[in-house]
């Protein structure tokens, strides 16, 4: 079916030429008289054209009446064009206002920069919590407006895989956790701050509580286990004597093993921010090397068939005392929850994730529902069997805060039937290379 503008364009056109046929052919000269009509006819598009570039050069709306013919339809279509272009940036513009309007209302800093760093836009929480100022601060780097060398170094560093908590620069009582966010094409970033102060002091008082008890334990602790050591020298032959003293020493060297394992995890969460403790190069498989011997003779006559495979090459800037806590941790707790001759199999090594360091075993493996809080303090999977093979339940918390400590992160796979994986994966600021030294590894 052909449209009406195109019947009335074809009316047009044949009335034009079935006129200037007609004329030509009465005076005689055909050819010039249609040449006429045919430029009255170009002439009429022309026209059209002109006013049509006109109104989208001045970006006018277009409004009826509408020219006949063809150009009826191409000014309807470009009036339906405008009208849903009118319609989408009244939308945009609402949902511009309600976006404005809720973060103005959020009680976190919210700052929008560009791809220079600069100030696009933020909130008047931003104002309270960072000093960025609304409008004032808008074209401005926020890293002048936030002056603190530890968040200019976070914002520039461009690895924003953990939040940066620091004190806030309008009110030092008040301590900031802060989120960067890449978002666009464009290296856009979103910066939020939150005020955790409450949380903060909260968690300063159960670090302190837990180092203090701990402390305070480990004195009367040492004097118990000294009696007892001194109970079971004069037993003598009753059986009934012998096995109490002797579960009570087993109780005794349990709670002394949860107290170093306790202030070991305050001490770590306590400097987890700014590390203090001093870093040495440390000839990872060596260290293996030893914390292997120490599994198999922990395995006795469970007989696990523990395997190494360590490249020489890569060496770790860290602490060794602290490294060897958190792998020993790792290799021990494979022996100690998995069934004896099961194999447990140790890899140090590199992929194009970096350095990491595996420690799989062929166990009963663990239910996906227990996987993500195996990292808190005294979580178990079997309480009763995790008791009784000796763990205290910190050893996971313990690697997880260390690898905290040097950027790395803990990754654990596992399968029921098919046994877990233990993954501490390491970035490249920490690996070094191998030193020409005698010195213990720890």
């Amino acid at each position: 079916m052909v449209p009406e503008g195109w019947k009335t364009e074809l009316v047009w056109l044949a009335g034009i030429a079935l006129l200037t046929l007609v004329a030509g052919a009465l005076s005689g000269y055909a050819w010039p008289v249609l040449s006429l009509g045919l430029a009255f006819y170009v002439g009429r598009q022309l026209r059209h054209l002109t006013r049509l570039a006109s109104v989208l050069r001045k970006r006018r709306r277009i409004e009826p009446p509408y020219p006949n013919g063809l150009w009826q339809l191409i000014y309807q279509e470009i009036r339906r064009l405008q009208t849903g272009s009118q319609k989408r940036k009244r939308r945009l513009a609402r949902f511009v206002t309600r976006f404005r309007k809720a973060a103005t209302a959020l009680p976190d800093a919210v700052v929008i920069l560009g791809t220079r760093g600069d100030v696009e836009w933020a909130n008047p929480a931003a104002g309270d919590l960072l000093g960025v100022p609304w409008p004032q601060g808008i074209g401005r780097r926020l890293t002048a407006l936030v002056n603190h060398p530890v968040f200019t170094e976070y914002v520039e560093a461009l690895d924003y895989r953990r939040p940066l908590k620091l004190h806030s620069p309008v009110n030092k009582t008040v301590v900031l956790s802060v989120h960067v966010t890449p978002f666009g094409k464009k290296r856009q970033r979103l910066v939020m701050a939150r005020d955790i102060t409450r949380v903060y002091h909260l968690e300063q008082i159960r670090t302190d509580f837990v180092a203090n008890v701990s402390h305070e334990l480990r004195t009367p602790l040492t004097v118990i286990s000294g009696f007892l050591e001194s109970l079971a020298d004069s037993g003598g032959e009753c059986a009934q004597w012998s096995r109490s003293v002797e579960l009570m020493q087993q109780q005794a060297a349990r709670m002394q093993h949860i107290i170093e394992d306790l202030l070991i995890l305050s001490r770590l969460e306590m400097e987890e921010e700014e590390p203090t403790v001093e870093t040495t190069p440390v000839p990872v498989p060596r260290l293996l090397a030893s914390i292997v011997e120490e599994a198999r003779s922990l395995s006795g006559d469970a007989g696990h068939v523990i395997s190494l495979e360590a490249d020489p090459r890569r060496w770790l800037q860290a602490n060794a005392h602290e490294l060897r806590s958190a792998f020993s941790n790792l290799v021990f707790n494979a022996v100690r929850h998995t069934p004896g001759h099961t194999e447990i199999h140790i890899r140090w090594a590199a992929d194009a994730q970096g350095a990491y360091l595996s420690v799989r075993d062929s166990g009963e493996g663990i239910p996906s529902l227990h996987i993500p809080r195996l990292t808190e303090r005294f979580y178990r999977v079997d309480k009763g069997r995790a008791r009784e093979s000796g763990g205290t339940g910190l050893g996971l918390a313990i690697v997880k805060h260390t690898l905290n400590r040097y950027g790395g992160e803990l990754q654990i796979a596992s399968e029921v039937g098919r046994g877990s994986t233990f993954t501490c994966r390491f970035p490249d600021n920490v690996l070094t290379m191998p030193q020409d030294t005698d010195e213990p590894e720890a």
